[in-house]
């Protein structure tokens, strides 16, 4: 009895290891006495003890292959490193567990081969210029050639792009040519505009003054012409008011007086006098003697 209790036992463990629980985004590879049998998915399996085996455990997540810089020469024979960076997946367990024997170092191999091929076919400014170029043609030639082993390329990244020291210099010194030759392209564009603001307010200036010289003439101009104006309108007033008041001749000679007397207080030595002055004495009694009767 107890040696069948014990071989229950034992087979009652047996066949709970048998139980198999595949991971999320895991698949596994089945071997029946050696042969492929089948391609576990994510869940619960039962493996049949002694006949089935679990040949490879594939993990279907996307993964990064970062490979180690591969010296190239450019069409212009310039040797440079570069390094790549592959993200793949794997979307054919069964093909991934028997096409190749080394996968990734077979991705590896064909990348260096076809990264060679591509900056082989341009010139050392192309291959520093055209880096999403590259990556598209790499990753359109990686993914074809990798379908066979059930491998997915989803894109292909160039990381670093490393030329001769000799070219490096090269460049350092045109980039520092290019960055004084806009440093002084610069600075005079400044000077250039700086002159010409100057100019600007300068003649703004000008126009601003002989716009205000033009307005205080004219405003001068105005405040004469005013003036007189008022001035003849007084004097046109006067005329009105003396034509409607009718004067008598002997106002008008004794008006004639005044002007003359005032002509005598000049710088004048002569002083013509009208004819009918004469009279104007004989006028002044005759104006006193009417006075006195008033």
């Amino acid at each position: 009895m107890p040696v069948l209790l014990i071989l229950l036992l034992l087979i009652i463990i047996l066949c709970i290891s048998q139980i198999k629980i595949v991971p999320q985004a895991n698949a596994w590879i089945v071997e029946a006495l050696g042969k492929y049998h089948a391609t576990w998915e994510a869940g619960l399996h039962l493996k049949v003890p002694f006949i089935y085996r679990i040949a490879k455990k594939v993990s279907l997540k996307e993964q990064v292959a970062d490979f180690e810089p591969q010296p190239v020469i450019t069409k212009d024979n310039v040797t440079m490193m570069v390094d790549s960076v592959v993200f793949f997946s794997i979307f054919d367990p069964k093909s991934f567990a028997y096409g190749v024997e080394r996968p990734i170092a077979a991705i590896e191999n064909l990348s260096a081969t076809t990264l060679r091929n591509i900056v082989g076919s341009m010139t050392l400014d192309e291959t520093l210029t055209g880096r999403d170029e590259i990556n598209d043609k790499i990753t359109a030639i990686l993914d074809e050639a990798t379908d066979k082993y059930g491998i997915k390329v989803h894109r292909v990244e160039v990381k670093n792009i490393d030329p001769p020291r000799s070219i490096k210099e090269a460049m350092e010194k045109q980039m520092k040519a290019e960055r004084e030759k806009r440093e002084a392209i610069l600075t005079a564009e400044g000077k250039k505009q700086s002159a010409i603001t100057m100019a600007e307010g300068e003649k703004e200036a000008a126009i601003l003054r002989a716009d205000a010289v033009k307005e205080q003439r004219i405003r001068e101009a105005q405040g004469e012409a005013e003036a007189l104006l008022a001035v003849q309108r007084a004097r046109a007033e006067g005329i009105r008011l003396i034509n409607e008041a009718m004067p008598s001749d002997a106002y008008l000679k004794i008006r004639s007086f005044e002007a003359a007397e005032k002509m005598a207080d000049g710088q004048s030595t002569k002083i013509i006098v009208p004819s009918d002055v004469a009279n104007l004495a004989g006028t002044l009694n005759a104006l006193k003697e009417s006075a006195s009767d008033k």
